[in-house]
């Protein structure tokens, strides 16, 4: 399965037979098995089938918090006593997702970073690992397994290539040199869990709204987890906290409940948060069995684990305007609809309205169909225009020996005051396109982009 940028994110067992990695290129990958089905990386999707997994896991152990997925953490607290022992609960977890078949990987810790370790130390015949000491388990392990690169690299270019390297560095040291990350390093090298830093919060922040009609259909549940991330984390920034676990709530119209609980090991921004979320709402408006009957008419998000480690607020950085902007942003799309607020990216083209991207306000942005840094033969210099009508306007302009001298502009002339050009434009053939030449013109009232074709002049473009 490859993501956005071509990148492979999940490899079954075959694939991996077969010598394919995480991280590598499509193209490396298909030309290391040329057999092998690509598929594109779609993580709402997968949350919607990962679901029912979810809800056999809570049948068995009730507190199931969901990182990824594919991915969950169980607390086991409690449940062990009830089912005899440590091995006994894991054997019974095993068996109750038996039946969805494919690849499963089981670590048992007392940390959630020792037990995602412990699931990857697994095999195809041994899917099951179980720790005893979590300090003692991580200290042999490669340095590669905090998963930032560039930490990773440093560590390495230091001599630092385990765990146990790394956790025996005194944290003051580490931390002057490295900041924060490097200390989250170092305590989960330790097997230490991340620290909760307590300080003055809001008595309740949790979110919450009511739907009428009930939400039914996934475009409306994915705005409705955007503004209410977004609420959620706005009210918290001016005390400069982010939660690391987020409790999900949605009650159907028949009055059915469902909780689902998310973890992070960063403390969540507010698109992780909104992405989190939509997954969910996906699983449970399109799952068979997910229980949200006639669709969900109340929805609550509750903060927890909360850290200040994820926010720092600038000297001058004016949180309440910010807020107060991104709510107007939000009552805007309410009333208008999810496509009134676009943002514009830079994309690849020849044409200037070819050359922007637009993307949802809120939502991810889109990749580039066309590459930005290509050399686009006949593209028109810069800078592009401000204003593109949507159609070319038919354009007055006078010409003497090939050059423009005079602009109509409503019912007076202006003189052009400079210009360069011509541009060959080439249209697309096949399609019945003929050629045609474009002109940059500056007239004491304004610059305009102009194409000449058949004789007739036309405006495509105003300059700012």
């Amino acid at each position: 399965m490859v993501n956005d940028e071509n990148t492979v994110v999940i490899v079954n067992s075959l694939a991996a037979s077969c010598g394919i990695t995480l991280g590598m290129q499509r193209s490396e990958a298909e030309a290391l098995c040329p057999a092998i089905v690509t598929i594109d990386h779609d993580p709402t999707a997968e949350m919607a089938r990962f679901e029912p997994i979810v809800q056999h896991i809570e049948s068995i152990v009730p507190r199931v918090e969901v990182a990824d997925p594919g991915l969950v953490f169980v607390l086991t607290a409690g449940a062990v006593a009830y089912y005899g022992g440590e091995r006994a609960l894991i054997e019974r977890i095993d068996k109750e997702i038996d039946v969805f078949g494919g690849d499963r990987r089981i670590g048992l810790a007392t940390g959630p970073f020792a037990a995602r370790q412990a699931a990857r130390m697994t095999s195809e015949s041994e899917h099951i690992y179980v720790v005893d000491d979590d300090e003692a388990f991580l200290t042999g392990l490669d340095v590669s397994a905090i998963g930032s690169e560039d930490l990773i690299a440093t560590f390495r270019w230091l001599g630092i290539t385990t765990l146990g390297a790394l956790g025996e560095l005194p944290s003051d040291a580490v931390i002057s040199r490295f900041g924060h990350r490097g200390l989250e390093a170092h305590r989960m090298a330790r097997g230490i869990a991340a620290a909760v830093q307590p300080r003055d919060i809001p008595q309740d922040p949790s979110v919450e709204s009511s739907f009428d009609p009930p939400v039914e259909d996934l475009e409306r549940a994915s705005f409705i987890a955007r503004n209410l991330s977004q609420r959620l984390l706005s009210g918290l920034a001016p005390h400069g906290l982010a939660p690391h676990r987020v409790i999900v709530m949605a009650i159907a119209q028949d009055g059915t409940e469902r909780v689902r609980t998310w973890r992070s090991a960063d403390p969540f921004d507010d698109h992780v948060l909104a992405e989190r979320v939509r997954w969910q709402l996906r699983a449970w408006v399109d799952g068979v069995s997910a229980g949200i009957r006639g669709g969900i008419v109340s929805l609550r998000l509750e903060p927890h684990d909360l850290s200040g480690s994820g926010r720092q607020l600038a000297i001058e950085e004016d949180t309440r305007s910010v807020a107060e902007a991104q709510r107007a942003l939000m009552e805007v799309q309410a009333v208008a609809g999810p496509d009134s607020i676009l943002v514009a990216a830079p994309q690849g083209g020849r044409d200037p309205d070819q050359q922007v991207l637009w993307s949802r306000w809120g939502d991810a942005p889109r990749s580039p169909a066309r590459d930005p840094s290509a050399p686009w033969p006949g593209k028109i210099p810069g800078p592009s225009p401000s204003l593109i009508p949507p159609d070319p306007v038919p354009f007055t302009v006078s010409w003497f020996d090939g050059s423009p001298e005079q602009v109509r502009l409503r019912s007076r002339w202006v003189p052009v005051l400079s210009w360069a050009g011509p541009w060959r434009h080439v249209g697309r053939w096949w399609d019945g396109e003929g050629s045609s030449e474009r002109y940059q013109i500056v007239t004491s009232a304004g610059a305009y982009l102009c194409e000449v074709r058949d004789g007739r002049t036309y405006l495509i473009g105003v300059y700012d």
